[in-house]
């Protein structure tokens, strides 16, 4: 089963950017749709990004399109979250996602997740 770490959350001023990289820990990783998630305090978790097995196909949750890019590189089993313009409500910690079916809340593997902090 495919493990995911997620890396470069931190702290940032609104209008910045952050890039959070997902980890994957084998070669099957091209076989899964990835995507980001994330959960605010208080919140449920919601979708924000995902991209298909070949990257040829992207979905973005309306409050961040045009500001954040998921990619993907399958010979390095990596995938990103590029994301700019940030503003305080992008707050949360974001989680990888691998999914193997057709459900992102019951055919997925996650990550432990990276903390977002877009203070204003």
């Amino acid at each position: 089963q495919v493990q995911l770490v997620e890396s470069g959350g931190g702290l940032v001023q609104a209008g910045g950017s952050l890039r959070l990289s997902c980890a994957a820990s084998e070669r099957t990783f091209s076989r899964y749709v990835m995507g980001w998630f994330r959960q605010a305090p208080g919140k449920e978790r919601e979708f924000v990004a995902s991209i298909t097995w070949n990257g040829e196909s992207t979905d973005y949750t309306d409050s961040v399109k045009g500001r954040f890019t998921i990619s993907r590189d399958n010979a390095k089993n990596m995938v990103y979250l590029q994301m700019n313009s940030l503003e305080p409500e992008d707050t949360a910690v974001y989680y990888c996602g691998a999914r193997y079916g057709s459900r992102w809340d019951e055919d997925a593997i996650w990550g432990q997740g990276t903390q977002v902090t877009v203070s204003s």
